[in-house]
């Protein structure tokens, strides 16, 4: 019998896969078995290319694309491109995002809308696509349990308020519900639609907090856990997330934050 945890014969696709936890997460899965789809900008192009050789060179299989996830166009072509290398897609990890930080009264409205539309706007199309395919594509006998993974990448600031970041936040409040009411709707296709709520992990994208001494020691403040998270605590939990180990979760949020939504402040009383 197959180990549950392993992913062989299945294809998966990791939005914004060129750097941090899209990176982790491609090469986890390429660890367990599955075929990665490598999502990146252009820009990313080398760093792309440099993960599929990677994942390569363990023995895995890797296809990089390029494609701006808040336009429909690219994803249609992203999906097609998939479809057309490995035959299908059967897990979609909805990780790409993007911060346009600004105090609430001056932000404008491009750095809303841009916020918006990669974040929140970029999980629906892809999470749409996916589920297409899902359903052309029917149950396959001894691949997966379920028709379809759809893993969400969420934020600890879908339940934490975070000044001079409204946009970021409103985009990661509106994925839990988009993911719940998806999750709801599809769950008698047999399709698992789950989101995991990282805390603050070491990634590019909020380097200038861990590469200082003092706004680390700050931060860890907020972390009871007393360490900062790495790209492969949300990646592990991805691979579990999408084998069959999870095949009863549905329509939920795994918060991987070394406990930062328990309110440590309120450890001395208050």
């Amino acid at each position: 019998m197959q180990n549950p945890l392993r992913l062989d014969n299945q294809v998966a696709l990791v939005t914004g896969a060129a750097s941090g936890i899209g990176k982790a997460s491609a090469l986890a899965l390429a660890r367990a078995g599955a075929s990665v789809v490598i999502n990146h900008l252009d820009f990313e192009q080398d760093a792309a290319a440099k993960l599929v050789d990677a994942i390569k060179a363990e023995g895995g299989n890797a296809v990089a694309i390029a494609a701006d996830v808040s336009d429909e166009n690219h994803v249609m072509a992203m999906f097609e491109k998939a479809v057309a290398k490995f035959g299908t897609v059967h897990i979609l990890v909805n990780n790409a995002g993007i911060q346009r930080d600004s105090n609430f009264a001056d932000m404008t409205v491009e750095q809303w809308k841009k916020v918006i539309d990669v974040n929140l706007t970029g999980q629906f199309l892809c999470a749409k696509a996916a589920i297409r395919e899902f359903i052309r594509r029917g149950i396959q006998e001894n691949v997966s349990r379920a028709l379809g993974k759809i893993i969400c990448m969420s934020s600890v600031h879908q339940v934490i308020p975070w000044a001079g970041h409204a946009n970021y936040a409103a985009s990661k409040g509106g994925i839990t519900l988009m993911m719940e009411t998806i999750a709801q709707e599809f769950a008698g296709r047999k399709v698992r639609i789950n989101s995991i709520a990282p805390g603050a992990i070491r990634t590019p994208i909020n380097h200038e907090v861990w590469e200082n001494e003092k706004s680390y020691k700050d931060l860890l403040t907020l972390i009871p856990y007393g360490r900062i998270g790495e790209p492969e605590d949300i990646a592990n939990t991805v691979v579990w997330l999408a084998s069959d180990f999870s095949d009863y979760i549905n329509g939920t949020t795994i918060v991987v934050d070394g406990g930062m939504v328990l309110y440590p402040g309120f450890r001395g009383n208050g």
